[in-house]
């Protein structure tokens, strides 16, 4: 709910912002791309200005996206790293708790057939003391 608002707040705003800002610069620019010879045509385009200020602006978000992405890449490394690391401590404790497991379950195994039967047992008897 309160992303919707911040976006109504934010958004709308900037909205009518760029829609006036678009109004206000309609007038047919040309962006000539020599730099020796401004008038030429085969090096230029024409349109309005606030296409080419839209332009720069994406053209910069691009450029910034770009710079954070590859300066955080050594963050994102090491967190592939890591994420790697902990699952295999996580294989391993799995492992060594089953394998403790096994063990606890072979000597409660082993100390139920180690006890002594007596001469003369009934099976009764026998099941009694194994309990």
């Amino acid at each position: 709910m309160l992303r919707k608002i911040l976006n109504i707040v934010v958004l709308v705003p900037l909205g009518i912002v760029l829609v006036v800002l678009c109004v206000a610069n309609r007038q047919t620019v040309t962006l000539g791309f020599n730099p020796f010879d401004p008038s030429d045509t085969v090096l230029a385009i024409s349109g309005p200005f606030f296409v080419f200020l839209f332009l720069a602006v994406i053209l910069g978000l691009v450029i910034g996206a770009a710079a954070v992405w590859f300066g955080q890449g050594k963050y994102r490394k090491r967190s592939r790293v890591e994420a790697q690391e902990a699952l295999k401590w996580h294989t391993e404790a799995e492992k060594r708790r089953l394998q403790q497991e096994a063990i606890v379950s072979a000597q409660a195994a082993n100390a139920v057939t180690d006890r002594p039967s007596f001469q003369g047992s009934t099976p009764t008897m026998i099941a009694a003391q194994q309990k």
